[in-house]
């Protein structure tokens, strides 16, 4: 599983555009995409401010994503949109999310150089205190 939860502050006046190449991604990911699990985008409570929940099978799935025919035609525009974004690895909690652990991949030998390109700079960030699945560590305890 790869779960990613993008940070995303918009520059003045670009709200009504990046909202319209929002949708679009949103459509046409969720009607090609196979790998994908999950893909919304929501309003924050400040100004300009946007959040983007990504979840994919693993990955390789994202990398598909992030260098798929509908997400490079957008691309410029996105960036044009955008003042800053970040992106927060995050992981499920077994038992209160549909969601399974991440599973960080290498790339193969034969990766575009758009997948490498994209890969260097959307690297897996596994938090080390997450550990093993949390289900694994709860049967030593009596719930």
């Amino acid at each position: 599983m790869a779960t990613i939860l993008a940070h995303i502050v918009i520059k003045a006046g670009k709200e009504d555009e990046f909202e319209s190449i929002a949708a679009t991604l949103h459509e046409a990911s969720h009607a090609t995409e196979t790998r994908l699990r999950a893909y919304g985008y929501w309003r924050a409570q400040s100004p300009r401010t946007y959040y983007t929940l990504l979840a994919f099978d693993d990955y390789l799935g994202f990398m598909a994503h992030q260098t798929s025919d509908h997400h490079e035609a957008v691309a410029v525009e996105l960036r044009g949109c955008i003042e800053s974004m970040s992106l927060e690895w995050v992981d499920p909690i077994e038992g209160a999310s549909t969601l399974v652990a991440s599973n960080p991949q290498d790339l193969s030998d034969d990766a575009s150089p758009l997948v490498v390109r994209y890969a260097e700079m959307l690297p897996v960030r596994v938090a080390d205190w997450w550990g093993p699945p949390r289900a694994a560590r709860s049967h030593a305890r009596e719930v």
